[in-house]
C-alpha cells in the first residue's frame, strides 16, 4: 500500500461524509472552508486510496416495517468444532452466500464468530439456520439472540478533531 498522510481537512470531508455522504461537493466545500475543486480532488484520493470503502443508502426499519411487516434481527454466536484456518475460512465463504447475514465477525474469546442477521420472519430464520448451520459439519454450537429495541445504531467511525493527528502511513 502507498503510503498517504491525512491533514485536518482529510478528516473534516471524512467526517462529514459518514453523517451524509449525498451532500454537494459545494456545500461540502462550503463546510470544510476549501474551494469546490480542492474538495473534490480531496474525496478522489481519499476514494482512490480506499480510505471510503462504500456508499450507500441507509434504510429505516421502522418505515419498511409500515411496507413489509418487522422481520426478525438476531445476533447469533457460532462456534466451530475444529478452528484450523481452513475450516474458518471454509465457514466464512459459506456466510458471504447469504444476503440476511448483514455483518460476520470473527471473534475471541468465546463463540469463533458472531453474525448480525436479518429475516422476513421465523420461517425464513429457520431456513438460514438450516443452511449455514445444520448442514454444516463443522458447527458444534450456535446461540441466538433476538433484537426487541435498536437503542443505538450508528455507521460512523470517531475521527480525531484536534490539531494533534496521530501519525497515519
Amino acid at each position: 500500500m502507498n503510503e498517504f498522510t491525512l491533514d485536518i481537512i482529510d478528516l473534516q470531508l471524512l467526517d462529514a461524509l459518514q453523517k451524509d455522504a449525498s451532500v454537494s461537493n459545494q456545500a461540502l466545500a462550503d463546510q470544510v472552508h476549501v474551494s469546490p475543486p480542492t474538495c473534490l480532488r480531496r474525496i478522489k484520493r481519499l476514494r482512490e486510496i480506499g480510505m471510503v470503502a462504500a456508499e450507500v443508502a441507509i434504510l429505516s426499519p421502522d418505515v419498511l416495517a409500515r411496507v413489509q411487516g418487522f422481520g426478525l434481527h438476531a445476533l447469533v454466536e457460532v462456534s466451530l468444532d475444529r478452528q484450523g484456518a481452513e475450516e474458518l475460512d471454509a465457514f466464512e465463504a459459506a456466510v458471504l452466500q447469504h444476503d440476511h447475514v448483514q455483518q460476520c465477525w470473527r471473534v475471541s474469546p468465546g463463540p469463533d464468530f458472531v453474525l448480525v442477521v436479518y429475516a422476513h420472519d421465523m420461517p425464513g430464520y429457520l431456513a438460514l439456520t438450516h443452511k449455514l448451520f445444520t448442514s454444516q459439519g463443522n458447527v458444534r454450537n450456535v446461540k441466538t439472540y433476538f433484537a426487541t429495541k435498536c437503542s443505538k445504531f450508528v455507521t460512523r467511525i470517531p475521527l480525531p478533531k484536534g490539531p494533534h493527528l496521530p501519525h497515519q502511513a
